[in-house]
């Protein structure tokens, strides 16, 4: 029974170290700047400047949606590991971003732009907060 026992928990370690090793499931395609510039930025200003075009049909409105889902989701790429700098403030910032793209996907699907507008102070304080912890030299002028 003894040789059955440390064979089955020899056997376990051995399963569980191999996983541990395996490669996750999913691969960075872009750099942190290239998630930047051709995914968040676009996505978030899709929402800060809604007030200079705002939506006047259901495309406008669906594409509205779209980049507040692409915001909201972004956000958890931004906190897999090989992107996240730390399990600390970078997943507070992070949390944050998401958050205000899920309330900005859900007011766009109810058509509700003051609630949209309502969340640029919140959607600007995610990127603040983020860029001030992580992104050297912002807003320090030489």
């Amino acid at each position: 029974m003894k040789i059955i026992t440390g064979l089955l928990l020899t056997f376990a370690a051995a399963a569980a170290i191999s996983l541990a090793q395996e490669p996750a499931p999913y691969r960075n395609v872009g750099t942190m700047s290239q998630l930047m510039i051709s995914v968040l930025y676009p996505t978030s200003n899709a929402i800060f400047y809604i007030d200079r075009t705002p939506p006047q049909n259901q495309l406008d409105w669906d594409q509205l949606a779209a980049s507040a889902l692409t915001l909201a989701e972004s956000a958890n790429l931004l906190m897999l590991p090989g992107r996240a700098r730390d399990n600390d403030k970078w997943m507070k910032d992070a949390q944050l971003l998401a958050n205000a793209g899920a309330a900005a996907y859900k007011a766009a699907k109810a058509k509700d732009l003051p609630a949209i507008l309502a969340l640029n102070e919140e959607l600007n304080t995610a990127c603040v907060e983020c860029h001030q912890d992580y992104r050297p030299n912002y807003h320090k002028r030489k």
